[in-house]
């Protein structure tokens, strides 16, 4: 069925009444795989599966500057990135596009040779976005306001902390920089057949700017990042175009439960949405479309991180930390340096691990490797340097000639030698106040499991302390659940892990091992994947219209069978029924919703008996109202029918 825009729902057209367009495909560019030839004894084969255009803020991609290669930078692919990651669950002979911004370092060598050169050697399309725009859209409106709030830090605070009060200055950037990914998917999608996966807070804006300019576009939202509860969401001077851009994707993904309930709550609250459940999918109805929410969290990439465990430079390494650390109690910490983290009281909960526990002075040992930060500002600087003046105090405080109780590392680590140190700790320490999920305790399990470097022949064992304010800790069981904000606690949790029996640490690993090994980032990307496909399954049978200026956009999607209500189909049809039932709704039908005065007019009351008195009718007034008041207002309609609250009462 093609679709149609329209302002005005009433302009709707039956389908016998005018003739709708034939619709004329549109084949615009496109990556092409290369199947190989047809069996000439087969006669047909079988069809290509959709490809799946994978759009995120930065493509998957690393450039390291060269001058000896075409412009300027040795491109390879980043097999870290989950965009990159989540192929692996994927149809193996569906092509793939990625979408998304060059890597900060080759934000300049912007030109259409480059980009035809990505797209045949490496599947990236690149997006290119003006210097000052993308400063304003990513460190302006993103990481400097959007990002801190969904994370339930309000801009209150001053901005050397973080806080950014709303801008409609950055906004604009944002929704330009959203434009320009829809522009730059515009010229590649086949929007009958393309699935489009839209990753991050980053492209909140993109599923309406898709939507307006393909109404049946098969688009897929995932959400990495917290969805606040909806009192904090409601301070966004923004907060509908935002909900209702989410909802113009078919299918919306969180890692948790609570997340979803969030995003729930928001659409009832601000748009009087309510949402249903059935055979264990969660739908919100809005304007004939069903958008489909998904609960899954992002798993690890089970392939790529045991390759790098299994190498051999890995193990000298894990050979290299057990010989200096030995005789010690080593925990590992990693994280990016931001303002959610908690690394200043994880190290606070250090400091009072040795205040408490004399015994463990000496020997507990706490390695925290800081990834650097994905941002730019006085609160990154800040955590820094609150980072190293704790570090500093408990090392001057607790240090000994041999010993130092907390070690911070925030210089380059390979993926080996972050490996390795998962693989020689013996408890992982996570403290985040706010995290959207947070593999790290995902990749330190598989790492304590698949390392035999130190010749471990025993079953494997390994203990996490997690605070309970990050997305991964509801699917971690047999972790410790601490509030990160409470020193003293997160201090005895630690010390727990670190006397905890060995039958009771392996039996927490073996949960752990088998959840994160059959629940990895392929087995999240194909469910996700599936869902998608699901959600758009009735697209071609219905009939879509767009209403709406700007972020207000929406589509109206209509049954085959719909036709307009008019006098000229009613009235036949109602002169040749000889039994009829009417139905009348009070508030917003017999009576206008913005009359101040709800007491029906004598002329309703007249239309009313009119009605009535035809014997082939059956004429009923449905409201939420209350029976005595209904039965007042109506008492001079005697053969009036009334369901008064919604029918409880029924006259």
């Amino acid at each position: 069925m093609p679709s149609l825009s329209c302002h005005n729902l009433l302009d709707l057209v039956a389908a016998d009444e005018a003739p709708l367009p034939s619709p004329t495909p549109l084949r615009l560019p496109r990556v092409m795989s290369v199947a190989s030839p047809a069996s000439p004894t087969s006669p047909s084969t079988q069809p290509a599966p959709p490809r799946r255009v994978i759009v995120s803020h930065r493509l998957p991609l690393r450039a390291a500057p060269d001058p000896a290669v075409p412009f300027g930078f040795a491109f390879s692919i980043d097999a870290g990135t989950v965009a990159y990651q989540l192929r692996s669950g994927l149809p193996a002979n569906a092509p793939v596009l990625h979408i998304g911004t060059l890597p900060a370092a080759a934000a300049e060598a912007a030109s259409d040779e480059l980009s035809n050169y990505l797209v045949a050697n490496f599947s990236c399309l690149p997006v290119y976005l003006p210097t000052d725009l993308h400063h304003r859209f990513y460190h302006g409106f993103c990481k400097h306001y959007l990002w801190p709030l969904l994370h339930y830090l309000l801009p209150l605070t001053p901005s050397s902390l973080g806080g950014l009060p709303f801008q409609r200055t950055l906004y604009h950037s944002f929704l330009s920089a959203n434009r320009a990914f829809a522009d730059r998917l515009t010229e590649v999608l086949t929007p009958d057949e393309d699935l489009v996966w839209i990753h991050d807070y980053h492209l909140l804006a993109l599923p309406t700017f898709l939507r307006k300019r393909f109404p049946r576009a098969k688009v897929g939202f995932f959400l990495h990042s917290p969805f606040p509860s909806s009192e904090i969401f409601r301070t966004i001077p923004v907060r509908d175009d935002l909900v209702r851009a989410l909802l113009n994707a078919d299918l919306v993904g969180f890692h948790t439960f609570d997340y979803a309930r969030h995003f729930l709550s928001a659409c009832s609250r601000l748009l009087g949405l309510d949402y249903q459940s059935k055979r264990g999918y969660i739908g919100i109805e809005y304007y004939g479309r069903t958008v489909t929410v998904k609960i899954l969290p992002v798993g690890i990439d089970m392939g790529q991180l045991r390759s790098v465990v299994s190498a051999p430079e890995t193990g000298d390494v894990v050979r290299q930390v057990a010989e200096t650390y030995k005789g010690r109690r080593l925990m590992i910490g990693v994280d990016d340096v931001d303002l959610f983290k908690g690394i200043g009281l994880k190290f606070l909960a250090m400091e009072q691990l040795l205040v408490d526990h004399p015994e463990l002075r000496g020997r507990a040992v706490l390695v925290q490797i800081a990834n650097p930060a994905r941002s730019e500002g006085r609160d990154v600087q800040g955590v820094q340097d609150e980072a190293k003046a704790i570090s500093a105090r408990v090392n001057a405080r607790f240090g000994t000639p041999g010993y130092t109780p907390i070690v911070l590392i925030d210089g380059p680590v390979t993926p080996q030698e972050k490996a390795a140190y998962y693989a020689a700790a013996e408890c992982c320490v996570v403290s985040a106040v706010r995290d959207g999920l947070n593999r790290i305790p995902y990749i330190y399990t598989v790492c304590r499991q698949e390392s035999n470097a130190l010749g471990e022949d025993s079953p494997k064992r390994s203990v996490i302390v997690l605070s309970e304010f990050v997305g991964c800790s509801p699917s971690l069981s047999g972790a410790i659940r601490v509030n990160p904000w409470s020193v003293e606690s997160v201090a005895e949790a630690i010390n727990a892990a670190l006397r905890m029996p060995e039958a009771e640490q392996r039996l927490r690993h073996e949960k752990h091992y088998k959840y994160v090994s059959t629940h990895d980032v392929a087995y999240w990307a194909k469910s996700f994947d599936q869902d998608l496909q699901r959600a758009c399954k009735d697209h071609f049978s219905r009939r879509h219209w767009g209403i709406g200026f700007g972020m207000s956009f929406k589509v109206v999607a209509l049954g085959p069978n719909f036709r307009r209500l008019s006098v000229e189909h009613i009235v036949p049809s109602y002169r040749r029924t000889e039994n009829r039932l009417i139905l009348l709704d009070y508030d917003g039908t017999v009576m206008p919703e913005n009359s101040i005065d709800k007491t029906p007019s004598s002329e309703v009351i007249s239309v009313l008996n009119r009605l009535c008195e035809d014997p082939k009718n059956r004429v009923f007034i449905v409201s939420g109202r209350g029976k005595d008041e209904l039965s007042k207002w109506f008492a001079p309609c005697e053969k009036l029918g009334i369901a008064a609250e919604h029918g409880y009462f029924t006259r």
